[in-house]
């Protein structure tokens, strides 16, 4: 039988951190992962921009050491290596590390924790800049995650971490960025109390805008006074705290705002249908289970989607039975619509698939709202 399980987002009350239960174990989720970062030409750019914007502000080189968490297939460590800055990734999912080593990235096989970290600070290894791009919303326990966070960097050392964020989240509707993959939804606010119980301090934070608005923050040991915090963490502290963010009232009526998108994607597809138009997907990513399923979008409505990445292509995305093809087949079937589920990917993905506008196609994106363009 097919599983199925709850998907329900929860309010801390007192810190305000939003989580999901836990009903499938991270070895589960994570054991044989098919994503690979490397496969999205703007998030390496993306990457390549951050390692040389940190490399001179921190002034790494040769002596310095740099560990990634979820460091994947090394699309990221790859653009320290070209700087010869020695590099440890901390990867969990084994088949996605060992591409990582053959590109040679040296790579650990492990999930981090308070005592793994112990275990690699008793080998002698510690951070000079620790890494955490989009990986602490996949941690079940964030406690343990961030104690071994505080262990493994170096008293003088930096922390940078990106994650989704959650004001952008609930601003822009982007629902089907909650998934079980993703255990927890952070502000700043809810950041900085759990950074807090470890002796780690937030002394800045940029704005970006990959997976639909993201944060970049950087901490330090609280005792570190080399890092002045700057004015860009109260500017918004005080933008999620004017949101509401800090009262856990303002988080009841985001259920009811994702209805509309609901609604709206239905409509669109099922007039498509009735007017003979055919519309395919684009992508096959995580957030589009979600989309999917919650909008109840099976093969009737969107018979395939593609995607660029080898590893998902004959596969079927779970819960719709919806099959996975490479795009080269959307040359072939010439769809009237493609509809983009990775809609933080649009831009790129309008790139590469320009070829659909010569047949008169469109593509459509469903958040923040329905645009067909």
């Amino acid at each position: 039988m097919e599983r199925f399980y709850p998907l329900c987002a929860w309010v801390c009350d007192s810190c305000l951190l939003v989580q999901l239960d836990e009903f499938e174990t991270p070895d589960q989720i994570f054991s044989d992962y098919l994503y690979f970062a490397s496969y999205s030409t703007s998030w390496l750019e993306h990457c390549r921009r951050y390692v040389e914007q940190v490399t001179d502000r921190f002034r790494l080189n040769s002596a310095s050491q740099v560990i990634e968490i979820a460091s994947n297939d090394g699309y990221l460590l790859q653009y320290f290596v070209e700087r010869s800055v020695p590099v440890l990734g901390i990867e969990p999912a084994a088949n996605v590390a060992e591409v990582a080593r053959s590109r040679g990235i040296p790579t650990r096989c492990f999930f981090l924790g308070a005592e793994t970290a112990q275990a690699l600070r008793s080998e002698g290894l510690s951070a000079d800049l620790l890494v955490c791009n989009n990986v602490i919303a996949h941690v079940p326990n964030p406690l343990s995650f961030v104690r071994g966070l505080s262990t493994l960097l170096k008293s003088s050392g930096v922390i940078t971490l990106e994650f989704p964020h959650l004001m952008q989240l609930m601003l822009h509707r982007q629902f089907d960025t909650i998934y079980h993959e993703h255990f927890s939804y952070f502000s700043l606010l809810s950041l900085e109390a759990l950074f807090g119980r470890f002796g780690l301090r937030v002394f800045d934070v940029e704005e970006l805008p990959t997976h639909g608005g993201s944060l970049r923050v950087y901490a330090a040991h609280r005792e570190d006074e080399a890092h002045e915090t700057g004015p860009r963490v109260q500017r918004l502290r005080d933008a999620e705290t004017k949101m509401g963010l800090g009262d856990r009232a303002a988080y009841g009526s985001f259920a009811e705002s994702v209805k509309d998108v609901k609604c709206d994607l239905l409509e669109f597809l099922i007039r498509a249908r009735r007017e003979k138009k055919r519309v395919a997907g684009y992508g096959a990513p995580a957030k589009g289970n979600t989309l999917l399923n919650y909008c109840g979008v099976g093969r009737e409505l969107l018979p395939y989607t593609v995607d660029l990445s080898p590893h998902k292509q004959g596969l079927f995305l779970p819960g719709t039975h919806i099959p996975i093809f490479a795009p080269d087949k959307l040359l072939d079937d010439r769809p009237d619509f493609v509809l983009i589920l990775p809609w933080n990917l649009r831009a790129e993905i309008c790139e590469q698939m320009r070829a659909v506008r010569d047949w008169g196609g469109k593509f459509v994106v469903p958040i923040p709202s329905l645009e067909v363009f």
